[in-house]
């Protein structure tokens, strides 16, 4: 899912926006990327890709015309169109990338928002402190990539001059955590590169436009879906012909039930028309059974005529998936499973307000420099009896001073999903007496209800706080009703008294009665 930026109408537009003699050498500079070797490409079929220059015309020009009319209304590409300061517009479209990647964008638009307000310029988010980047960055996940925004405008300013890339090869090269896709992206659509800009939506639409089956993250499907990226782009509007190709794949050609009825490329697509003739075969065939003279000539489908060839689906076709027997990809490597011990300490501080102890995390690795409640990854074969004794020994550790085992208190466990880790911790809570003077571990803090609600803090400590919230809210619940009940003698008494008679009285008291007990029929007198 990218942004857009159109460049429709004439070039002068764009060259005012950069210097004239840079954008005139790089407007059709294409990125210094790996190619496919020229004794390979002459063995690839054509049928994977765009050979005939009308259909590479018809192709533009009905992708374009569909996204003019269907594009989604989003903040940065408003900001890529309106924006002149080209400093500005590449960075609030590298911005956009980054947070894009692998989050929806329903979910970006927001975040995105709240960060260009807060730093509108690659210079103001070089003077903002990590631990201010990650607050912003909290809920949006993959927190390493708010960090590599950060580094990244801190060397803008301090080794570039405050100016930002300005070409694809640049941005790969200069800028931390900016990769292949996202250098053409920024390139396309912020400065107007012909380039194309291959991400997920792009690999599942073109791997269907071409019948590419073969494993979509192989080096040879690699190379040879940015080749055709490359061929298709328009070289008058880039950016919106990227940002087209993606949205195609966001928002039609999906992973499932895609909306191949509404696809503005159905003509020029091979997985449709495979599934077109295969279906037309089977009904002819069908057909052809019940009137023997019917005539059930179809079409043979057109097919890759290279043997071996390493863009082809390597399995047979499932008739079930139609289209989306493309793209294959491998299977996930299943998560690694750890479980994690962690213990909410709170302590009253001297105002008389609760706060909770946090610490920080290493600079580098799984959520670096993110604040999180105080734990330890549990190893194989600990007993449940070993929790509370290795907590009481943390806390020694970072507050230099006990905690009674007893003192911890299980709260349950919270189920946190990474992209590669199924985490589950095992919540304890616990209070302590340490005065605001007392020594601590450097990267510790305390913090009362409201600050940790400001803090960055992962999904996953907000659900541990979510946990601990609910049992303190039974726990008080529980406290209030008993104080109610001693609040009121009177009642209490009355109500041991009741049940004393009940006790007393002959088959255990009064018992509820039938409603025929109310009516007495009339009996014979003397009997």
């Amino acid at each position: 899912m990218s942004k857009f930026r159109s460049t429709k109408g004439s070039r002068a537009a764009l060259e005012d926006r950069v210097d004239t003699a840079q954008v005139k050498s790089r407007r059709r500079t294409k990125p210094k990327v790996p190619q496919v070797k020229e004794e390979e490409s002459a063995e690839l079929s054509s049928y994977h890709f765009f050979s005939d220059a009308t259909e590479l015309r018809l192709f533009r020009s009905h992708l374009l015309s569909w996204y003019d009319q269907s594009k989604r209304e989003l903040p940065w590409r408003t900001l890529a169109v309106t924006e002149k300061d080209v400093n500005i517009r590449t960075y609030g479209v590298w911005v956009s990338e980054v947070m894009l990647q692998q989050t929806q964008v329903a979910t970006v638009v927001e975040y995105y928002n709240k960060w260009m307000k807060r730093w509108p310029s690659v210079q103001k988010l070089a003077e903002a402190s990590l631990e201010e980047v990650n607050q912003m960055w909290a809920g949006l996940g993959y927190y390493s990539r708010g960090r590599r925004l950060h580094e990244g405008a801190k060397k803008v300013v301090t080794e570039l001059g405050g100016e930002m890339p300005r070409s694809a090869e640049a941005l790969l090269k200069q800028l931390p955590g900016v990769g292949r896709y996202t250098a053409g992206a920024i390139g396309s659509i912020a400065l107007g590169q012909v380039t194309g800009a291959v991400d997920g939506n792009v690999i599942r639409v073109l791997c269907r436009v071409r019948a590419i089956g073969a494993d979509s993250t192989s080096p040879p499907v690699t190379e040879a879906l940015w080749k055709i990226a490359d061929t298709l782009v328009d070289p008058e509007r880039p950016g919106d012909f990227n940002q087209a190709l993606m949205e195609l794949g966001a928002t039609v050609c999906t992973p499932k039930t895609p909306l191949c009825a509404q696809c503005p490329v159905q003509t020029h697509c091979h997985a449709y028309k495979k599934v077109s003739l295969k279906q037309e075969k089977d009904t002819k065939r069908l057909l052809s059974k019940l009137d023997s003279k019917l005539n059930s000539a179809v079409p043979d489908i057109e097919n890759c005529l290279i043997d071996g060839c390493n863009l082809c689906l390597s399995e047979g076709w499932d008739g079930e998936l139609g289209v989306q027997n493309y793209p294959r990809k491998p299977v996930k490597k299943a998560p690694r499973v750890e479980r994690t011990l962690t213990c909410v300490l709170q302590r009253q501080s001297d105002q008389g307000n609760v706060e909770y102890l946090l610490t920080q995390r290493p600079s580098k690795g799984l959520l670096a420099g993110m604040w999180e409640l105080p734990s330890m990854l549990l190893e194989e074969g600990i007993s449940e009896r070993k929790h509370r004794s290795l907590l009481s020994a943390e806390v020694q550790r970072i507050l230099g001073t006990s905690a009674d085992e007893e003192s911890f208190q299980y709260l349950g466990e919270v189920v946190h999903i990474f992209s590669h880790i199924h985490q589950t911790y095992v919540v304890y809570s616990a209070s302590v007496r340490v005065p605001a003077e007392a020594e601590r571990e450097p990267k510790t803090c305390w913090l009362t209800d409201s600050a940790l609600q400001e803090a960055a803090v992962s999904t996953g400590v907000k659900k541990i706080m979510k946990l601990y919230y609910e049992n303190t809210n039974k726990l008080n619940d529980s406290k209030n009703k008993k104080r109610k009940q001693s609040s009121e003698p009177g009642k209490d008494k009355q109500a041991k008294q009741s049940r004393k008679q009940r006790e007393s009285a002959p088959n255990g008291g009064p018992k509820q009665l039938y409603l025929s007990h109310f009516f007495t029929s009339s009996k014979p007198g003397g009997r």
